[in-house]
């Protein structure tokens, strides 16, 4: 990828005041690592959403399968 130093740092910033990545300095290094709490937490409030119905699809679709091997 061809980024500017200056583009990845105000990335990394708007991913800070998200609260998608956590800092730590060592000394002068500043170190990001991501922030799985956010990221469940929309994944609990709007990607479950959607799974539950297309999982159910699949179940139904195996469950239905089964029944005609049978």
């Amino acid at each position: 990828m061809e980024m500017t130093r200056q583009a990845v740092t105000q990335h990394l910033q708007l991913l800070e005041e998200a609260n998608l990545v956590a800092v730590v300095w060592q000394g002068r290094e500043k170190l990001h690592y991501l922030n799985p709490v956010p990221l469940h937490e929309i994944h609990a409030r709007w990607i479950s959403k959607f799974e539950h119905s297309r999982l159910d699809a699949l179940r139904n679709l195996k469950k239905k399968l089964e029944g005609e091997d049978k």
